[in-house]
């Protein structure tokens, strides 16, 4: 089954590649969680836009990468959470979050597809996180949680 990504699919592609995968798995995961679309040949268009839009967003050079990257390393990222008395927190810090505290350090916009959590974060702490800042160039944060 040919299929067009519309979303980061990790270990498959990125959003605006075509791809051939297994007909269950085009069927059963990609499509009903909206990652990819039928390819057909009128598609032509939406995947040169998706493929401008990724443009846009990306990192263009290393160079850039590299600079984001010490400009995360410089902010730490506090983010306050209701817990519990044991220190486990009512419900889960997510990619999402830790990019608005991000933003709200002082540090660059990032997008929070690359956030990548290494496990869940329930509960009070300090947690290393990692940002795909470019194919080549990661970012290693701390977030400390704390109780609000």
């Amino acid at each position: 089954m040919k299929l067009i990504l519309t979303q980061e699919v990790t270990g498959l592609g990125e959003p605006g590649d075509v791809v051939d995968v297994k007909d269950g798995y085009g069927r059963n995961f990609l499509l009903p969680r909206r990652l990819a679309t039928p390819w057909t040949k009128g598609v032509e268009a939406q995947v040169t836009s998706i493929r401008t839009a990724r443009k846009a967003r990306e990192i263009a050079t290393i160079e850039e990468a590299q600079q984001v990257r010490a400009t995360l390393q410089q902010h730490p990222v506090t983010l306050t959470a209701r817990a519990g008395d044991s220190g486990r927190l009512f419900g889960a810090i997510t990619p999402g979050d830790i990019a608005e505290a991000l933003v709200a350090s002082g540090g660059p916009s990032i997008d929070r597809r690359k956030v990548i959590i290494p496990q869940p974060i329930k509960s009070l702490g300090t947690y290393t996180v990692t940002v795909k800042l470019h194919a080549d160039v990661t970012a290693s944060i701390d977030v400390d949680v704390v109780a609000a």
